[in-house]
Formats: structure tokens, C-alpha cells, sequence
């Protein structure tokens, strides 16, 4: 095995760890995102020769620390900043983020392919994963216990979950926590009393559950029709935040680049929702 100099690991320590550098460009947040900030990367990257673009999950709260600690460029997330995150992030480089929409997302409720479950409602969906609902039966499915699968509170998708649809309260403790969506989906799918959710672009091996208001609406499944006019009900943002003072040259360029018609066509092919046209101005 051939080994590293000295200076070649102080190299290898440079360009790892996140620090900015010509032509280089650091991405780091929402495991929502990732499989989308990739495809975007690899993309500009073979249009782009001279530009390297390093990107890595972990949640969109580790994408704020990051952007805090100036150890990105970029920050993807699957839900807004905190006030206490802008705040840090005045304190570091006195300036607040600068907030870019780059796609729409249905976020989706899923269940076993197995599962006969094909509707439910948020407050349904609110006592499931708070606790109080423990059966399928209760919800018109099959008499069996429901598991319930999370995500880490470190994700943007686990804090808009629980703002939007369980309204504050705290996920069941018997919630298993999962490291990313499609963790999620593959535990789901192998589960026939499992139910989890995520991002709009993740599927595969399981079912999508339509969701209902409230028992008097109907029943709506996350298509892109229906989120981008907002009738289904757990839809949102996913964003990318950026230093102001990084927000030029090659860094400005890709940004502007992913709000393009070429960068949106991607977000479409990766499964989400383009941003509608007067959303993509600065």
C-alpha cells in the first residue's frame, strides 16, 4: 500500500475540511437534499471542469453549524433557519444568511406495499406518531400494532414534520429513529405495520399514503399538481443558504445555475417539484 506524505495528508486535511478555496465549492446539510445537491454537482462539475464541488449530508441542522462555523459555502435545507441559527450566524460573520428557494416538495407519508391502508388524514397522522393511535385497526387498516419511523432530530424534514403535522408535541418514544429518508423507506418497506415519511423524491419499496385535511376533505396524493398548488396538505420549501459574502463568483454562478431552467429540470428528474417561474429571482 503506497503511503502518504507528510504533506500530502496536510493536503488531503485542507481539502476536507470544508475550508473555501479557488474554484472549489462545499455543500453540506438536509439528507433530504443530497441525493439532489449530487446530481446537481456531478452536473456542473462536467460542464464546469475547473470547479470542484464536495457535497455531504447529516441533516439540515448540521448544515446550519457548519454555515456557522464558516466550514461550508453552502447550507441545504428542508426547512427555514431558526432565528437562534441567524443570530449564531451574525455573531460569525455578521451578516444573516441569504435565503434561496431551489425546490418544492411534497413530503410524503409512507407504509408497506402490504399495507391496505390508502388515505388518512393529518390528525390521524399527528396520533399515530405522538402515540395516542397504536393500531392500524383505529385507522381502518388491519388489527396489528403500528411501528412508527423517524427520523433524527437533527433533520429539517424531522422539525417540519413535527411543527406542521404533530404541532409541536413530541414523536412517540417508541419511535424508531432512522439516519436518513431512505433508511426510513427501506425500514418501512420490509414492515408491513410500519409508516414513516420523507422527501417527495424517495419511494421506492414502499407505498404513499394520500393525506386528507380533515375527515370532511378529500383525500390527496403528493403529485406535482397538486403540491405546487398547494392543495395537498404537507408540502414545503427546500432552500440553500449562503454567506452573503460568499454569495459571488463561482459560488453566485452555481446558485444561479441551480435556479435555472437546466438546474429545475434536474430537480424534476431527481423527483421533486420545480420552483414555479416568479420564484427564481434572487
Amino acid at each position: 500500500m503506497k503511503t502518504l506524505s507528510k504533506s500530502s495528508l496536510v493536503l488531503a486535511a485542507v481539502l476536507t475540511a470544508g475550508a473555501s478555496f479557488a474554484g472549489s465549492i462545499t455543500v453540506k446539510g438536509s439528507d433530504t437534499l443530497v441525493i439532489l445537491a449530487q446530481k446537481w454537482a456531478e452536473t456542473y462539475m462536467g460542464k464546469n471542469s475547473s470547479v470542484k464541488i464536495q457535497v455531504s449530508g447529516g441533516g439540515s441542522g448540521i448544515g446550519f453549524a457548519a454555515l456557522q462555523n464558516q466550514a461550508t459555502d453552502l447550507c441545504d435545507a428542508s426547512r427555514k433557519i431558526k432565528a437562534s441559527e441567524i443570530e449564531a450566524c451574525i455573531k460569525a460573520f455578521n451578516k444573516r444568511p441569504t435565503e434561496y428557494k431551489v425546490a418544492v416538495d411534497g413530503l410524503s407519508v409512507y407504509v408497506s406495499a402490504d399495507n391496505p391502508i390508502k388515505e388518512i388524514t393529518v390528525d390521524q397522522l399527528a396520533q399515530i406518531f405522538t402515540g395516542k393511535i397504536k393500531n392500524w385497526k383505529e385507522v381502518g387498516g388491519n388489527d396489528a400494532p403500528i411501528t412508527v419511523y423517524s427520523r433524527e432530530n437533527s433533520s429539517g424534514t424531522y422539525e417540519f414534520f413535527k411543527e406542521h403535522v404533530l404541532k409541536g408535541r413530541d414523536f412517540t418514544a417508541s419511535a424508531q429513529t432512522m439516519p436518513g429518508t431512505a433508511a426510513v423507506l427501506q425500514a418501512v418497506a420490509k414492515d408491513k405495520s410500519g409508516i414513516g415519511y420523507g422527501g417527495a423524491a424517495y419511494g421506492a419499496g414502499a407505498k404513499h399514503v394520500a393525506v386528507k385535511r380533515d375527515d370532511a376533505s378529500p383525500a390527496i396524493d403528493p403529485t406535482e399538481e397538486n403540491v405546487l398548488a398547494q392543495k395537498y396538505p404537507i408540502w414545503r420549501y427546500l432552500y440553500v443558504y449562503v454567506n452573503p459574502a460568499l454569495d459571488k463568483g463561482e459560488v453566485a454562478a452555481y446558485l444561479n445555475w441551480i435556479r435555472s431552467d437546466e438546474g429545475q429540470k434536474i430537480v424534476k428528474d431527481v423527483g421533486y417539484f420545480p420552483l414555479p417561474a416568479q420564484l427564481r429571482e434572487k
